[in-house]
């Protein structure tokens, strides 16, 4: 998806563009879906190397249950699902880099942003719409002598392929929901059932769903898996493999864990990079913005998503989609000042059915 030419750049390369959406998570990709109802086509800049966010860096296959009529999909799946929505649009994707300077507008922009990545490309955007999530994010590491070189072989922050961890000892350190779903999804019987399962947490309460814990304790119970309260504090390694964890328990004896496959969830460790430095009002590394439009202290620059704040914020896909439609019509004065802005609905407008390439219903 990664485009190079565009047809609207000019003579230097530089594109010019409606809107540029920063993040290519699931409120990103649903931003580009409300800007094109509104008819403003949108370029979308993310430094992953494919669309999804979090989505599909972090938990792929994890089950997703609050998205509306859908009672269940996976990461992936609701990533398919938008960008599959959005093809009408014809929002055109930079993947792999990350926008390294934002300069507001002046006499040689003609009232646009100059923005450009940190591989070179350059955009002249009438509005911005920061999606990022919680920023370039990274999950915060287990740190351990000589726990860096097997990172990838046998130590992940992630799960991008539960079937290569099947019929393997596992062991898995954490106390959020990342850390109990995962134990549970490889401690239950299915194709990826692990050989062994350890849960290690450094203290017996969790942060996650007391519904995941309850679970957790009762596959314990039943010999499925095993639950241990401590932290890791060295590791064991024979011909260049790592072979265990050294855990230090609250009584302050050590002793080795055997295992294949080490997983960690520690959370993700926010960084907005040079967000911060854009001059967009910020609280607790977040961008606070106007609920009526969700623009920031900046005109013409919107967040949506997790990384915005306001008061009775909730972190939620749902609520970024909310915040995305609300945004479009935000934009939608700077993009058209001298043109009203209609609310039309996808059921019955002509309009919207045509650009949307669907049949409009005939009645009887």
């Amino acid at each position: 998806m990664h485009t190079t030419q565009d047809p609207h750049a000019l003579p230097d390369g530089t594109i010019e563009t409606d809107a540029l959406i920063i993040g290519a998570g699931p409120v990103g990709l649903f931003q580009v879906f409300e800007l094109g109802l509104l008819e403003i086509k949108a370029h979308v800049v993310d430094s992953l190397p494919c669309p999804g966010g979090q989505c599909i860096e972090l938990y792929p296959d994890k089950p997703i249950y609050d998205i509306p009529a859908l009672p269940v999909c996976s990461g992936r799946e609701l990533t398919e699902r938008l960008l599959k929505q959005i093809e009408p649009m014809g929002a055109v994707f930079h993947l792999g880099q990350e926008v390294t300077q934002v300069r507001r507008p002046d006499e040689k922009t003609n009232d646009r942003f100059f923005v450009e990545t940190s591989q070179g490309t350059r955009f002249h955007a009438k509005t911005i719409f920061v999606a990022g999530g919680v920023g370039s994010f990274q999950p915060r590491a287990l740190k351990l002598d000589g726990l860096d070189k097997h990172h990838d072989t046998q130590v992940f922050y992630r799960v991008k392929d539960a079937a290569r961890f099947a019929g393997q000892r596992l062991l898995v350190v954490g106390g959020g929901d990342a850390a109990l779903d995962w134990a549970l999804h490889f401690a239950q019987p299915g194709p990826n059932r692990a050989a062994s399962v350890v849960l290690l947490h450094r203290r017996d309460s969790f942060t996650a769903a007391p519904a995941s814990v309850a679970k957790m304790k009762a596959l314990c119970d039943a010999g499925e898996m095993q639950f241990i309260v401590g932290q890791a504090t060295g590791i064991e390694q024979e011909w260049g493999r790592l072979t265990g964890i050294e855990v230090t328990g609250s009584d302050a004896q050590t002793h080795v864990l055997p295992l294949d496959a080490l997983l960690v969830f520690f959370g993700l460790s926010p960084k907005l990079g040079p967000i911060a430095d854009w001059g967009l009002a910020l609280e607790r590394k977040q961008v606070v913005v106007n609920t009526a439009t969700f623009e920031t202290n900046v005109p013409g620059i919107f967040a949506v998503g997790d990384v915005n704040t306001y008061p009775g914020k909730k972190k939620l896909i749902l609520s970024g989609f909310h915040e995305a439609a609300l945004a479009a019509f935000g934009a939608a004065a700077h993009v058209f000042p001298d043109k009203p802005v209609h609310l039309q609905y996808t059921t019955t407008s002509s309009r919207l059915h045509k650009l949307l390439g669907v049949a409009s219903p005939t009645l009887d």
